[in-house]
């Protein structure tokens, strides 16, 4: 991959981010302190390819409504907001964030996409082109399994809570550790 790239485009996947988050992980709504310290992506991407970062932050609004107080919030830490709407048989924010990954193929920069969704695997794989570098952002044990290949093929996982460091609470996760980064406090 062609290191130090101009800018890094951190696309965010706002609906799976929270669905993952409260539906597979806690199996509620998150409590605030238990949602992601959205601050932390943006800097994470910074320090991580030492790029300057433009936050892509896709958001349903097809109810037509917005909630006012998150967005606001994104846009103070510097998250470029978009809402998209539409009929309920489009997942919109997945139409909408293929679209900007399309958009990427004549522009130069890197791409971390914050998503646990296989349908961008093929709009990942097309950027896959040794230009630039490609990331993943997501909870690493329910990634799916569709990002295996363009893993083995140089795009970089990382996890949200490990690598990071996008939250204020441990979550509450079952998964496999690597015995080198077993620490048994967090159990006890």
């Amino acid at each position: 991959m062609t290191a130090g790239s101009e800018q890094t485009y951190v696309l965010v996947d706002g609906e799976n981010i929270d669905a993952t988050l409260g539906g597979s992980l806690l199996n509620r709504r998150p409590e605030p302190a238990e949602r992601p310290r959205w601050e932390r992506v943006l800097e994470f991407a910074r320090s991580q390819w030492g790029n300057p970062v433009k936050g892509l932050f896709f958001l349903n609004a097809s109810s037509g409504h917005l909630p006012s107080g998150f967005v606001q919030a994104l846009v103070s830490l510097g998250w470029t907001v978009i809402p998209v709407a539409g009929p309920p048989e489009i997942k919109v924010v997945d139409a909408a964030i293929q679209k900007t990954l399309g958009a990427l193929l004549h522009r130069t920069g890197d791409v971390m996409l914050l998503s646990h969704d296989a349908d961008f695997v093929a709009d990942v794989r097309a950027l896959q082109d040794g230009r630039r570098r490609l990331g993943l952002i997501a909870f690493t044990e329910l990634v799916s399994g569709a990002y295996g290949e363009l893993a083995a093929a140089g795009l970089t996982v990382f996890d949200l809570e490990d690598h990071v460091k996008a939250f204020n609470v441990v979550l509450p996760r079952i998964r496999i550790i690597p015995i080198e980064l077993f620490d048994p406090e967090r159990f006890l």
